[in-house]
């Protein structure tokens, strides 16, 4: 086809999933809905059912419906980059994760409820919580000042504000390495990946990248210029104000929906990059980040609520890179489902391994030296799996 052709049918082409992105500005406002149909039937069991849509419902859908791994074609980039269209469809997504927090601790408040709906409610908003991070990731990559403020924004209602330094300039500069606590190794289970490495050294360089960037320029890390400060008292003033409006019966679930919200988060961090490593190359140095240095997933409904989150390689080799833009590459690690379903499965370490250990073996051809492993287990990984290369 000539280039005047491919042009041609460029300008005519359609983002056939333009309208349905809406399904990720309105998943945030999911507690909305649960909350009332609980209060027009009666039944608290409806606190529960975005959580089991999540975890259960979603991998479904994601099974029924399938993948997508068309690309939009190069000459439309710019156009698609530019239209106001998707921008408006992220930012309207953060006053939806407001509404459910303050909605929700009201019910909370209200004493309608007995405990088991309660503890539903709470981890229904944990859930939205880590859609909340995943918000602010989005607008966090971006270098507009109003994306920037709306991602610490939206982080307050989660607690996790440091994730806009960690992450920026903390996991994208080592991620698939030994060094990243945000990337999981092989052999590592959720549990000791979450609580071990991830959660703690997050918040650990977070910090030490934020004191060195304000030490050069001559300010104080305990001042309200260090970004940390920032949203933690915005977070602060948020609960706060919760608490003062509905009474201190909210500060547990305020609490738990912040744990399971930052444990949300820990269970992206664990799938986005099990095992893989970028290689060193002659001067010592890492290769830089491609594509197939994160796992990726076209599953069309969990990324229609996520922002494309699951095309991630690509994003991270073009980090800057709009959602609507993310592209598909035919050789990238691929995932078996999309995130909810994958979340499911590392619930269960035993699977989990069965599943995406042989996927990490077979990618980098059983040789278990370009593999990020568990230094606990490498010796018997080494000894199980590795199948040394041997000149022909």
């Amino acid at each position: 086809m000539s280039a005047s052709a491919d042009q041609l049918n460029a300008s005519h082409w359609v983002d056939g999933k333009r309208y349905l992105w809406a399904l990720s500005m309105t998943y945030p406002l999911a507690p909305v809905t649960a909350v009332a149909l609980a209060y027009v039937t009666g039944y608290g069991a409806f606190f529960w059912a975005p959580l089991l849509l999540f975890y259960i419902g979603m991998p479904l859908l994601d099974l029924i419906v399938g993948d997508d791994p068309n690309n939009a074609p190069e000459e439309t980039l710019e156009r698609l980059n530019q239209d106001r269209y998707y921008r408006w469809m992220l930012y309207a997504t953060v006053p939806g994760h407001f509404i459910s927090l303050i909605l929700c601790a009201w019910v909370v408040a209200s004493g309608e409820w007995g405990l088991i709906p309660l503890i539903g409610l709470t981890l229904t908003m944990g859930v939205i919580g880590g859609v909340a991070i995943n918000t602010g990731h989005e607008l966090g990559h971006k270098k507009g000042r109003l994306e920037r403020f709306l991602a610490k924004l939206v982080l307050t209602t989660v607690g996790y504000g440091h994730f806009f330094i960690e992450h920026n300039k903390g996991h994208h500069k080592d991620v698939a390495t030994p060094e990243d606590p945000a990337s999981a190794r092989m052999g590592e289970n959720i549990y000791g990946f979450a609580f071990g490495r991830e959660i703690p050294g997050a918040a650990k360089r977070a910090w030490g990248l934020e004191k060195t960037r304000l030490e050069r320029a001559g300010k104080s890390v305990w001042s309200l210029d260090n970004d940390i400060i920032q949203t933690a008292l915005g977070t602060t003033l948020l609960y706060g104000g919760i608490v003062i409006a509905f009474g201190l019966i909210t500060l547990p679930f305020l609490i738990g929906q912040t744990i399971y919200g930052w444990w949300q988060l820990s269970f992206a961090n664990f799938v986005e990059h099990y095992g893989l490593m970028r290689q060193k190359t002659e001067s010592g140095r890492y290769e830089r980040v491609k594509p197939e240095h994160s796992w990726n997933t076209n599953h069309i409904c969990s990324n229609l609520i996520l922002f494309h989150l699951q095309r991630h390689s690509d994003h991270h080799a073009h980090p800057t890179r709009w959602y609507q833009t993310l592209r598909h590459f035919d050789d990238t690690p691929q995932l078996p489902a999309g995130y909810p379903g994958m979340y499911f499965l590392a619930i269960f370490p035993p699977i989990w391994r069965k599943i995406m250990d042989k996927r990490v073996l077979e990618h980098y051809g059983y040789d278990m030296t370009k593999v990020n492993v568990d230094p606990k287990q490498r010796d018997a990984l080494f000894s199980k799996y590795h199948r040394p290369q041997t000149a022909s």
